[in-house]
Order: C-alpha cells, then sequence, then structure tokens
C-alpha cells in the first residue's frame, strides 16, 4: 500500500521534513493513539501529551528563538499540521488554539504579559483558550456586542462567548470585546483574562466533534479585569486577531488534510484485508473509484495546503492562498471520510474504530476559523476586487 512518503518528490518536501514526519508519526502512534478512545469517552482533552510534542516544536515553533520559538517556516509547520491531524483531529484544535494565543501574545504583549502568559503556555503549565464567537455573532467579528468599559484602572467586561474551544479546562485565555474609554468608542480589543483573577460563568457545550476539548459558552456579568490584561491597544482588535485567523486557517486546512489521508490509508488497507465473496473487496471496480476519488481530493488538498504555507512563508497577506486551503480542504476531507465509511460498511459506523470519529470531527472542521460559507466570499473578494460581505 502506498502512503505518504511515497509522494515526497511530489510534494517537494526536503529529506529533514520528510524525517521529521516520520518521527512525528511514530511517536504520535505510540504515545497519543493508546489514548484517545478514553478521551473521546470521558470527552476530556490529556493536555499532559503536549509535554512530549514540545520537542517536536509544537508549542510555539513558529515563533523566533528569542521569543522561545524555533523559528519554524510555514511549509514545516504545514506538515506537522498535517500529522496532528492524521493522529486525532482534537489535538490539531488544541495545539491551534496554544499557538493562535501564543502569536498573539508574541506580536502585541507587553514583556509581563510574555512572563506571566506566553512562557508558561509554551512549557505547558498554562492552558489557553480565544474567545470570539458569541450567541449572535458567528462569522462577523465586526458585530461582536460583548463590552469592555474602563473603569479607572480596570476593564468591566459584560456579554456572551459562544463556542470556546477549550474554554472549560484553560486558566485563561483572549476575550474579544467592543471597547469603551476616554480614547476608543466602540473599537474591539482584545483582553486576557484568566479564570483564577476574574470571576465569570463558564458552561459545557456539547458538540458531535472534537468532543474531548472542553468546548464552552462563557457570560460576563460586570466582570472585571485589570487594565494591563489589555493586549495592544485599544480598538485594534479585529485587525490583531483576523491575523490569528489566517494563520489558523493553515492549521485547519493542514489538520483535514492528515485526516483524510488516515481515512484514505484505513480505507486502503480495509479493502485488501476485507473478503466478501471469496475475494477482497479491493477488486471490486466501485470500491476502487471510492478509493480513487479519496486519493485525488487528498492529494489536491495537500498541494493546496502547501501553497498556502509557501505564500505565507514569503510574507504576503496569502488570505486568497489560505481561505482556498482551507475551504477545499475541509470540504475534501469530509468527503473522503464518508466514502470511507463506504468502503468499511458497517464496520466504519462502530465508535471503536476511527472511520466514525473522523467522519464527525471533518465535518466540524467547516466552520471554525470562517465557514464554508465566509471562506468563498473572501476568495470572491480577494479574486474580483468586491466584497459580498457588506
Amino acid at each position: 500500500m502506498a502512503d505518504m512518503a511515497d509522494a515526497v518528490d511530489v510534494d517537494g518536501l526536503t529529506p529533514e521534513q520528510v524525517l521529521m514526519r516520520e518521527h512525528i508519526r511514530r511517536y504520535l502512534q505510540r504515545e497519543v493513539a493508546p489514548l484517545i478512545q478514553r478521551a473521546e469517552a470521558d470527552k476530556r482533552f490529556p493536555y499532559e501529551v503536549l509535554d512530549g510534542l514540545a520537542d517536536f516544536g509544537y508549542l510555539g515553533g513558529t515563533l523566533p528563538e528569542a521569543a522561545g520559538g524555533l523559528g519554524l517556516d510555514h511549509p514545516t509547520w504545514a506538515v506537522m499540521m498535517e500529522e496532528l491531524g492524521y493522529c486525532w483531529l482534537s489535538l490539531r484544535v488544541i495545539v491551534n488554539t496554544l499557538n493562535i494565543v501564543a502569536g498573539l501574545i508574541d506580536a502585541y504583549g507587553s514583556e509581563e504579559h510574555k512572563a506571566r502568559f506566553m512562557r508558561p503556555l509554551l512549557h505547558n503549565r498554562r492552558r489557553a483558550f480565544v474567545s470570539i464567537s458569541e450567541p449572535d455573532v458567528g462569522s462577523n467579528v465586526a458585530e461582536i456586542k460583548t463590552r469592555a468599559d474602563r473603569r479607572g484602572d480596570r476593564y468591566v467586561l459584560n456579554g456572551a462567548k459562544l463556542w470556546v474551544t477549550g474554554g472549560l479546562f484553560a486558566d485563561f485565555g483572549i476575550v474579544v470585546a467592543r471597547t469603551f474609554s476616554a480614547q476608543c468608542d466602540g473599537g474591539l480589543s482584545l483582553f486576557l483574562v484568566e479564570k483564577a483573577h476574574t470571576a465569570f460563568d463558564v458552561k459545557p457545550v456539547e458538540t458531535m466533534f472534537v468532543r474531548p476539548t472542553g468546548t464552552a459558552a462563557f457570560s460576563f456579568d460586570d466582570a472585571e479585569i485589570p487594565a494591563a490584561n489589555l493586549l495592544g491597544q485599544e480598538g485594534q482588535g479585529l485587525k490583531q486577531i483576523l491575523i490569528g485567523l489566517n494563520f489558523g486557517r493553515l492549521n485547519v486546512a493542514m489538520g483535514a488534510v492528515g485526516a483524510a489521508q488516515c481515512a484514505l490509508d484505513l480505507s486502503t488497507r480495509y479493502a485488501l484485508d476485507r473478503r466478501q465473496f471469496g475475494r477482497p473487496i479491493a477488486s471490486f471496480q466501485l470500491i476502487q473509484k471510492h478509493i480513487v476519488e479519496m486519493t485525488m481530493k487528498t492529494q489536491a488538498a495537500r498541494a493546496l495546503g502547501y501553497r498556502a504555507a509557501r505564500a505565507m512563508q514569503t510574507g504576503q497577506p496569502a488570505r486568497l492562498e489560505t481561505s482556498v486551503a482551507k475551504l477545499y480542504a475541509t470540504e475534501a476531507a469530509h468527503e473522503v471520510a464518508n466514502l470511507a465509511l463506504q468502503v468499511h460498511g458497517g464496520m466504519g459506523y462502530a465508535t471503536e474504530y476511527p472511520i466514525e470519529r473522523i467522519f464527525r470531527d471533518t465535518r466540524g472542521g467547516m466552520i471554525p476559523e470562517g465557514t464554508t460559507e465566509i471562506q468563498t466570499l473572501i476568495i470572491g473578494r480577494e479574486i474580483l476586487g468586491i466584497s459580498a460581505l457588506t
């Protein structure tokens, strides 16, 4: 059976990237894969697995060395995120959230912020969330209603947040709020909020995908945070969070590629092993058609993901490239997972096998970091120069 290593020349990976991928694949299979079924059943992410992943650069690896990172380039990071998706999409989600928070603190935080929040985060001593969406606000970040009013040396938060990834387990995170002060009249700002020092309501939100990641809903009722917890400048939050989302789209796209490749590999093995009517089902024409379609979609998604990574590496905004990659890869991954269910037949529905989980988790990839519909409109704006969002 062919695997990803056979496509090294086509994908354009360096020998170092190929070796790194092989090491990561073996490590995840040995150290993380055995924990997945229990974590899915308990709906609780095993954060201790991040300790071992730090050695590969998963905790802030794209940050400069001076900031505690490894200065990894975006194509290398894309390979790494694909491997997380291959193993377990919940792991990709947690690592994505961690790195978005670390990147925003590195870019806009003070030295105190970096010492208090970022460095412990990079050593897996703190857990982070990003709180953007609200009950009535999803893709249109500009319509956020949660507000932060400056009162002396503090801000007072009021409002509600929904779909907070990691919000149930994390001890701090970034909250996006509309800000009112002497210098800011309703502009969006980013705030570092700690559960230990700010009282607010946290409720679990049950989801059909990435169930162990601790999705939560927040409610702020005159919740006070120190003014020093403002991340960057007042009113600059929309620009700041959109930069973070662009990075996140690459992560989502490559995680989807990994999940698709896993579903394809599992299906190929199953088709060769499973026998019906006295022969392997791999010899059936329709099974071969499914495998071929899965292969085409996976390879196309991977090519778009690497293209986006190379665009980011050159310093381009890469809005078009990351949106195209995210849109295609997430939809393709779910289509591949759907075909994997067909190949596996009744076995695909069993929760003790990965296909059922991959099917659910790949469907979820179409929503975060911009829905399929929003990605379509972003791509249209980038191509035509006319926005359909207003």
